[in-house]
């Protein structure tokens, strides 16, 4: 069993191997039009079933600061028609998805409480989009899924002794083993792509700290780290003070460029 999983993770790098913007080694096995039409898809279908917020005010600001995190981005990615979205919700989350599009949360707006702490947050979900996250996720779902199937055909073929209860346990062991691990790490590294971002565009990625700040003492680090898909509010502020120095550099210039965003709800 394990010789037929290890051949098809095998396989999977040998096709599939990139770097990432911060230098790591992925498995990404899809194209970029795959990516773009699962993204298109997902958002229509978004757009279908939630509450669209329609306040022109509302809908400004988040399109003003959403602008401004595009305009830098690399050309590829900057030269989409990015189309933004706040939905109806009182979850403090948002999103970007392949294709270009960015999916705002209302309740967002309760906990990031100016610009520069949507902005974060923005950087934060681009990166994710420009690291090519989601491919990696729908790459590795793939490759889980069929060691998962190879492994059960070994196990039946075998006729080994309580094969449903070591499935559940591989079950288990890929999820705390391979998968929240790896989630956490995207997590890390959108972070990091997301203050560059912020500071490209003008924005205090001081506040990038405040946010999560703010977001801890809304409860969102109730959940064990360890068991959770992303880093603790903690581990996330000891993360980005350490790159702080970098980003309040790029600021400086971004302003000398005459990027100064006055986004204003």
């Amino acid at each position: 069993m394990k010789k037929l999983v290890l051949a098809v993770l095998a396989s999977a790098v040998l096709v599939g191997c990139k770097t990432s913007p911060t230098g790591r080694t992925q498995i990404a096995l899809y194209s970029d039009q795959q990516m773009s039409q699962m993204g298109t898809a997902s958002f229509a279908e978004m757009k279908k079933t939630q509450p669209v917020n329609k306040d022109p005010k509302v809908n400004s600001y988040v399109n003003c600061i959403a602008e401004k995190v595009v305009a830098v981005l690399p050309s590829q990615y900057a030269s989409q028609n990015w189309e933004v979205v706040v939905f109806e919700d009182e979850s403090a989350n948002a999103f970007a998805l392949p294709g270009g599009y960015i999916g705002v949360h209302t309740g967002l707006l309760k906990i990031a409480t100016n610009q520069d702490q949507v902005a974060t947050v923005l950087g934060h979900e681009v990166g994710h989009v420009i690291a090519e996250h989601s491919n990696e996720r729908v790459s590795q779902s793939s490759i889980l899924q069929t060691g998962m199937q190879l492994g059960s055909a070994a196990l039946e073929m075998g006729n080994v002794q309580y094969r449903n209860e070591i499935m559940q346990g591989l079950g288990l062991g890929a999820q705390y083993g391979v998968v929240l691990p790896f989630s956490r790490s995207h997590e890390t590294e959108a972070d990091v792509i997301g203050l560059d971002l912020m500071a490209q565009a003008g924005f205090n990625p001081k506040e990038s700290v405040t946010l999560w700040q703010n977001m801890s003492q809304a409860g969102s680090g109730a959940t064990p780290e360890f068991l959770s898909t992303h880093p603790a509010p903690t581990s996330r502020i000891s993360n980005l003070q350490s790159q702080m120095s970098k980003a309040l550099s790029e600021q400086k210039a971004a302003k000398a460029k005459g990027n100064n965003p006055q986004c204003k709800l």
